[in-house]
């Protein structure tokens, strides 16, 4: 952990990353084409998929990693799976989980986002968009 982090006060465990998540989010499979999840992206206006195979997530999509993959040169969007792009690894919390616990894992991390299971489903995501709008709330409390 940076020397930031470990200086700064231990966050409160209230409230959970329920309140904050975008729930029911848009996913994709890991064979559909990358032209398929940028028209996804674009239609739902997100930045991040997902990835599922057999209802259970796999990996995660976000618009830099199709991007990145798009301007590659010879690639062709239609002929590359999303699996060829999405990041395997990804950070998975609860939806009661506390939103400063994850704020922290994906500022450790330097994460985009999370991807909320719940039950072994994907419930939500929560991204920094997310975690701005959980800071503006509370700025406006006080």
């Amino acid at each position: 952990m940076s020397d930031a982090l470990q200086k700064r006060p231990r966050t409160r465990e209230f409230p959970t990353i329920r309140q904050y998540m975008t729930p029911t989010p848009h996913t994709i499979a890991r064979s559909q084409s990358l032209s398929t999840a940028r028209r996804l992206m674009r239609e739902h206006d997100v930045r991040h998929l997902p990835v599922l195979e057999g209802g259970q997530i796999v990996g995660l999509l976000s618009e830099r990693d199709l991007f990145l993959v798009e301007t590659l040169p010879g690639v062709n969007p239609t002929d590359v799976r999303v699996e060829e792009a999405m990041v395997e690894s990804v950070y998975t919390a609860t939806p009661e989980t506390p939103v400063a616990q994850v704020i922290e894992t994906m500022i450790d991390r330097k994460l985009g986002s999370a991807v909320i299971m719940d039950n072994d489903k994907v419930a939500g995501v929560f991204t920094t968009v997310d975690a701005l709008r959980a800071l503006l709330e509370r700025l406006q409390e006080t």
